[in-house]
């Protein structure tokens, strides 16, 4: 009876209404927030349940997480995509995110192929570019399927400049296109005079001058640059200020001690300088390495990619190779520049989640605690958004320490079992393009990946689980 005689104190589990009746009677009650797996998708919460502490999954996700953990991304050259890119000849455009059509494209990527084509010379104008990207002639492919990846639009084509990186462990190389910083820039879809200009002096000038730096400074590791940036304030997605300068530190002395002339060594410089976004596709490249190592690995849920390409969202899980699960894209909240809102936003864009795939971005947004002047919200937010990503993941990877907790290992490999039975949805920090093409940037935030993707992945491996 001593039971009744005590102050109730209770944990509710499921609906409200209940914690809340007790709540008004006096008693203390902790409200445990709680929903079913997939949705309450009953079908799927079953496949689930065959793949949890399943034997095969667990020592196959250890195996994969451990590839990823021990990669070792280095920079080891730049070039021509037609160059160094697979089955980059002819007339191939490679975009960001799953397989799409020139039809069903966003206003932003095709106003980004529009550019591409008319920076190789294909067409005079944007009229014609338009004719020639619907006309079948162009081989349009995500840049994942050929290595590579590409911020926002993400449009590689043949003539330009690429990064190279290597993991030394499988020898695996990634690619990535170079960042042309803010405002107008074909990655948002803008195609204008300065937009093509700025790639033509960025394939003729910046290429050949870096490429002679980084002959004299050999190949680059970029984890430790990486590392050190998140202790200086970066998530090396959204924010790269420190990485672009310890970056830069790097090149100078090189730049300086090549045979290139003073006035493109300035120029290259100065382009850097004035761009903090500049290592991003640099982290991306050493990002998709990283994943790339883990790649193929037979019954693992480990997720080796998120990309967008502003219609769908779609995941690979290392299982299953190139195969894609998509689900439609989100819109991102977030903050927007003067005078435009949501309504003005194209659908989540982009190849850069792959950051977020490798543990960063959003998930260390605890390292960069200023992020949220560009993305939203407050400190204690970043904080919050990368302790929450400690529930989805497989483990911590201590490479990469987050200062503000205690320097743990940023929260990586996320595990597709997990996102459906907890219904907690990866984090990404992303840039906002308007919804039609030429108009560019107009914003950042923050989204989460769609759950069905993933209840999709988890379902097709518990279907092979069975099958084996």
């Amino acid at each position: 009876m001593s039971l009744f005689d005590s102050k109730l104190s209770v944990v509710n589990v499921g609906l409200g209404s209940f914690a809340e009746a007790i709540a008004a009677a006096g008693g203390e009650v902790t409200a445990l927030a709680w929903a079913p797996p997939a949705e309450g998708d009953r079908a799927a919460g079953l496949e689930l349940g065959r793949l949890v502490n399943e034997p095969r999954v667990e020592a196959a996700n250890r195996i994969a997480f451990a590839a990823y953990r021990e990669a070792q991304p280095v920079l080891e050259g730049i070039g021509l995509a037609r160059e160094l890119v697979p089955r980059m000849g002819g007339r191939t455009i490679l975009h960001a995110g799953p397989p799409i059509a020139w039809e069903r494209m966003c206003g932003p990527m095709q106003g980004a192929v529009v550019g591409a084509i008319l920076f190789e010379g294909w067409a005079r104008d944007a009229g014609g570019a338009e004719r020639l990207a619907a006309s079948g002639e162009i081989a349009f492919a995500p840049c994942h399927h050929h290595g590579a990846v590409g911020p926002m639009a993400g449009v590689i084509s043949p003539s330009m400049p690429v990064w190279a990186v290597r993991e030394r462990a499988t020898g695996g190389l990634a690619f990535s296109n170079l960042n042309e910083g803010l405002g107008k820039a074909l990655r948002f879809g803008a195609q204008g005079r300065e937009v093509i200009e700025r790639l033509r002096w960025m394939a003729k000038t910046l290429r050949p001058t870096l490429a002679a730096g980084l002959a004299l400074l050999g190949p680059l590791e970029l984890k430790p640059i990486m590392a050190q940036a998140l202790h200086m304030g970066d998530e090396v997605h959204n924010r790269n200020a420190a990485a672009t300068a310890l970056l830069l530190k790097q090149l100078v002395p090189a730049l300086l001690g090549s045979k290139v002339g003073r006035r493109q060594v300035a120029a290259t410089v100065a382009f850097i300088a004035g761009n903090d976004h500049f290592f991003l596709n640099l982290s991306m490249a050493a990002c998709k390495a990283m994943l790339d190592a883990a790649r193929g690995v037979a019954d693992s849920s480990m997720v080796t990619a998120m990309a967008r390409n502003g219609v769908e969202f779609g995941i690979q899980l290392s299982a299953f190779g190139g195969r894609w699960f998509t689900a439609p894209a989100p819109l991102v909240e977030g903050l927007f520049f003067p005078g435009y809102s949501v309504a003005d936003a194209a659908p989540d864009l982009g190849d850069s989640a792959i950051t977020e795939t490798a543990g960063l971005g959003g998930f260390a947004m605890a390292a960069a605690p200023a992020i949220v002047k560009f993305v939203g919200g407050a400190p204690a937010d970043a904080v919050a958004n990368t302790r929450a990503m400690e529930h989805i993941t497989l483990g911590r990877n201590e490479a990469f320490t987050l200062p503000a907790l205690d320097f743990a290992g940023t929260p990586a490999g996320i595990d597709a079992r997990k996102v459906v039975d907890t219904g907690l949805r990866p984090v990404i920090n992303t840039g906002i393009a308007h919804r039609r093409a030429g108009i560019g940037q107009i914003g950042a935030g923050i989204t989460h990946a769609p759950l069905g993707c993933f209840t999709a992945a988890v379902t097709a491996l518990a279907e092979a689980v069975a099958a084996e």
